[in-house]
């Protein structure tokens, strides 16, 4: 018996995940709005009424892709900021990572990027979630870090905020280098790796002086 239901498990598990496979890949082309469940499940190849053992609607199907997109990326965020290296090391660290992500998981970097200000609350709220867990996590390196000594939490947590939105920045910059022209995206590739540089450096200069 036990065999027997850790088969079914195991089929219900593929299914919903053929599920989230499907509407990421209907996503690239539109938003989570205007996505139906029929699309999916036909994608699929299952009944429409088979997709409710799995999600309650889209926006859960939604709040899921979510988790997935965003929930594994933890250790990488926090290692992007590690007190290892010098401030230019970490920097190039940081984008290095980024660039590595973006070009792995582009459909879901163009998820995050599109559903964060989409019409979907729930969704717009679990991005929100992630988001605020990213900045804490990066609040706790930043204050290991000797140049913190002296700065208050609230400052520390707007930091925090800035290093997280620069990251999503430059993610979102690297997919539309890959988006382009092919001849074209090694070069546009080192440009947002520039420009995420400079940005960063900045960043990193304001730290310095923030307490003068």
């Amino acid at each position: 018996m036990s065999h027997t239901l850790g088969i079914r498990q195991a089929q219900k598990q593929k299914t919903r995940q053929a599920l989230l496979d499907a509407a990421l890949a209907l996503l690239e082309e539109q938003s989570l709005s205007s996505l139906g469940l029929r699309e999916v499940t036909r994608a699929v190849g299952v009944a429409p009424t088979a997709f409710y053992r799995h999600f309650r609607s889209t926006a859960d199907l939604g709040v899921a892709l979510v988790e997935e997109a965003l929930g594994s990326l933890h250790p990488m965020i926090r290692t992007t900021v590690s007190a290892t290296g010098d401030h230019a090391e970490r920097v190039t660290r940081a984008i290095e990572l980024i660039a590595r992500h973006v070009d792995g998981y582009p459909a879901h970097v163009r998820f995050i990027a599109r559903e964060r200000h989409g019409g979907v609350q729930p969704v717009r709220e679990a991005i929100r979630d992630q988001l605020a867990r990213f900045a804490q996590e990066v609040k706790d390196e930043l204050a290991k870090d000797p140049v913190s000594e002296g700065w208050s939490e609230d400052d520390l947590l707007m930091l925090a905020h800035l290093y997280v939105d620069q990251m999503l920045s430059t993610a979102s910059l690297f997919l539309e280098a890959l988006e382009g022209p092919e001849e074209e995206r090694p070069e546009r590739t080192r440009l947002v790796a520039q420009l995420a540089a400079r940005r960063m450096r900045l960043i990193g200069l304001g730290r310095h002086h923030w307490l003068d």
